[in-house]
């Protein structure tokens, strides 16, 4: 009796995951990777993401992320200490590959936040970009998925990150 109760939860476990698709519905997640800036060193980055999916083809993204602290040094032996923020709106738009595999493109407005300090004193500035990207998104579970993706947040940054999604 128990094996046909194992076997039977076991299916159903199964059949439940072969249905899974990209995020419908209300969704967030985590991500860290890193960030190449030209003429910069390749940094660690870290962020999170909320999302909407309106059905299993197109979803509507908002996040913030932490691009990086770099330590920029001049001529002269002045070290200036920079830090590169993002938030961002995006659009995606998933195509699946099988049931458990979708690849995804992104698109939509980021405003980067670059900020540098140098003894007492420091600056910011905005500016605002086109964001664009493609990834992969792996459900591991109808509630649980993993995403590989590389964003160009401007010209010349490039982001790669790995995340996982919780789906409500």
């Amino acid at each position: 009796m128990f094996k046909k109760i194992a076997a039977a939860a076991a299916l159903t476990l199964l059949a439940s995951s072969s249905f899974a698709a990209a995020p419908t519905a209300f969704y967030a997640g985590i991500d860290g990777g890193a960030t190449k800036i030209d003429d910069l060193d390749t940094k660690g980055s870290f962020g999170g993401f909320i999302g909407y999916g309106f059905n299993q083809y197109v979803a509507i993204e908002a996040g913030y992320r932490q691009l990086g602290k770099y330590d920029v040094d001049f001529y002269g032996g002045a070290s200036v200490d920079l830090k590169a923020k993002q938030t961002h709106v995006s659009v995606l738009g998933f195509y699946p590959l099988n049931p458990q595999l979708d690849i995804y493109g992104r698109l939509g407005w980021n405003k980067l936040r670059a900020e540098a300090s140098y003894g007492n004193y420091s600056y910011g500035e905005d500016t605002d970009k086109v964001l664009y990207g493609i990834g992969l998104n792996y459900n591991f579970t109808p509630a649980i998925s993993g995403r590989v993706e590389v964003q160009k947040p401007a010209s010349d940054t490039t982001n790669y990150s790995v995340g996982v999604v919780f789906k409500f």
